[in-house]
C-alpha cells in the first residue's frame, strides 16, 4: 500500500471576502472528494481570502498508480477552477 500527500497552494486574485473564499474553496473540496474518494481540506492561509492551501492525502496500490493519480487530481483541478496553481508539494510514504 501507498500513501501520497500533496499541498497546493492556489491564488484567487478576484477573490474579495472570505466568504467568497469559503464558496470556492467548498466547491474544489466536493468535487475532489467525491471524484477521486480522497481525503482533503484547507490545511493554511485560512485568513487570506486570495490563498488557497488545500492539503489532500490517498492510498494507491502500486508506485505507477500512485503517480498517475497525483497528476490526475493536479490536472483536475488545474482545469475545473479559476485560481492558478502557484505551488505544488508533493510526499510519497512508501510502505
Amino acid at each position: 500500500m501507498k500513501v501520497y500527500a500533496i499541498e497546493l497552494t492556489l491564488r484567487a486574485p478576484w477573490v474579495h471576502s472570505l466568504k467568497e473564499k469559503r464558496m470556492i474553496l467548498k466547491s474544489i473540496l466536493n468535487k475532489l472528494h467525491n471524484k477521486f474518494n480522497i481525503s482533503v481540506g484547507e490545511i493554511a492561509k485560512q485568513d487570506d481570502h486570495q490563498l488557497l492551501v488545500i492539503g489532500i492525502v490517498g492510498l494507491a496500490l502500486t508506485t505507477r498508480q500512485l503517480e498517475s493519480r497525483m497528476e490526475e487530481i493536479i490536472t483536475f483541478i488545474d482545469e475545473t477552477t479559476e485560481a492558478e496553481i502557484i505551488e505544488i508539494k508533493k510526499e510519497k510514504d512508501f510502505y
